[in-house]
């Protein structure tokens, strides 16, 4: 977990994924297309991340990716972002994390 906390707050979004995870992949180009560079962390190709998967499930991710960070704070896997953006109001939080300038 605390793994998790640490890589979450290194940038303004941050975003575990799976390589094979086609909802990731989406939620992924979805940042892509809104201007903003999010850190990617495949937990496939981490050594560690099945436990941290694990880490992300207990944080209340399910399914446990994709898992957004944003601020350092979790916002939530692919429904909650997609609602986000279709209610205007993920182009504010990215805003206030610094991880949109206009």
């Amino acid at each position: 977990m605390d793994r998790i906390v640490k890589v979450a707050s290194q940038k303004a979004v941050v975003i575990f994924s799976k390589s094979s995870c086609c909802m990731c992949h989406a939620i992924k180009r979805l940042f892509y297309e809104q201007g903003v560079s999010p850190a990617i962390y495949e937990l496939d190709e981490d050594s560690k991340g099945k436990e941290m998967e694990w880490a992300l499930v207990r944080l209340g991710c399910n399914p446990s990716v994709p898992a957004v960070f944003i601020g350092g704070k979790f916002v939530g896997s692919a429904n909650t972002v997609m609602t986000l953006h279709l209610n205007g109001n993920l182009k504010k939080m990215l805003r206030e994390a610094g991880a949109l300038w206009l």
